[in-house]
């Protein structure tokens, strides 16, 4: 594969990542920042980072498994390593004012952050 033919993979590996949803939170993966890096080497061979709200998560085993399987199906891909990390931790400050804005978390809270209302 030539850097353009990669390029046009890893874009249709993104597109896969806009569809999966964290099912506690009514956003993708991608625009909640779970996923920290796509790498697609000149094979096809696809390499995931990513990361879950937080490690005590319902979804931490099911959602990279879900992500692999997803990714695997894109034409192109030939093999696809996805690896959970916490490192860094997911914030809630990693959204955008957007996000924010859409899942109510951009108001006055006092004394709570807005990630004591996700877990």
């Amino acid at each position: 594969m030539n850097e353009k033919e990669i390029e046009t993979l890893k874009d249709r590996v993104i597109a896969v990542l806009k569809t999966i949803y964290d099912p506690e939170i009514p956003i993708d993966i991608w625009t909640l920042h779970l996923i920290y890096g796509v790498d697609v080497d000149k094979e096809g061979n696809v390499k995931i980072v990513m990361t879950v709200t937080a490690p005590n998560c319902p979804v931490a085993e099911t959602l990279p498994a879900e992500v692999q399987i997803k990714v695997q199906a894109v034409i192109g891909v030939k093999s696809v390593d996805v690896e959970l990390t916490f490192d860094p931790v997911w914030s809630i400050d990693m959204l955008s004012d957007e996000t924010k804005a859409d899942l109510g978390l951009d108001g006055d809270y006092g004394a709570f952050s807005a990630s004591d209302f996700l877990y």
